[in-house]
Order: structure tokens, then sequence, then C-alpha cells
């Protein structure tokens, strides 16, 4: 992952277009590539057979926000920590760790002009 100013984001957010989050994951989190084009080509197939744009809406959507969290280094470790509480706390710990994640994403699609989840 680059690095950058503390506090300070990899890159600018980019717009919400394939090729332009395609270029920013390739610059902030290479190895998320393969997912990434895994899902966009599951997207396109399911927006081709149901003639419905929806599925590759939800994963702009989905990438916009998941590059709007990984661009800046302390949010993505923060929700990254989040997400392994998730997994391996107790219940208490689980729904506070859910609370956060909850309220990064909502901070997440707010900053990219989404609706809230």
């Amino acid at each position: 992952m680059t690095t950058s100013a503390a506090g300070q984001p990899l890159i600018p957010q980019p717009p919400a277009t394939v090729a332009a989050l395609r270029q920013a994951i390739r610059q902030i989190a290479p190895a998320a590539l393969p997912a990434f084009t895994r899902e966009l080509d599951q997207a396109a197939d399911q927006s081709r057979l149901g003639s419905d744009l929806a599925p590759l809406q939800r994963f702009i959507a989905q990438w916009a926000v998941y590059v709007y969290i990984q661009r800046q280094p302390d949010l993505a470790a923060d929700f990254q920590g989040w997400e392994e509480s998730a997994e391996s706390g107790d219940a208490t710990q689980a729904r506070q760790a859910a609370s956060k994640i909850g309220r990064i994403l909502d901070q997440a699609h707010a900053a990219v002009g989404l609706p809230s989840r």
C-alpha cells in the first residue's frame, strides 16, 4: 500500500466509475484487484441476464465505499480491527464491532454520495 502523510488519504476519492475505481485499487490495494475483476464480471453477467443495471450499480457502490475506506490507512486499520473483533469476540464485543462497522460504512456511503445502507 502507498504511504501518506499522517491522517491524509493516500489518493483523492475517485469518481464512481469502473475505470477510476480499478485504477484506485491498483494504487492502494493491488491484492484486491482479482476480487474486483471477478465481482465486476459477475455483476456484468447478472445485468445482461436480467436486462437490469442494478447489479452493476451495486458493484460500483460497494467498491466506491471500499476505496473510500482503504485510501485512508487509519480508517482502514480501524475497520479491519472491528471486523476481526466481530469475528473473534464474544457477543457483546461482536455487537459493539457491528455498530462501529456500521458507522464507518454510513460515513463512507455519505462521503461517496450514496444513500445510507
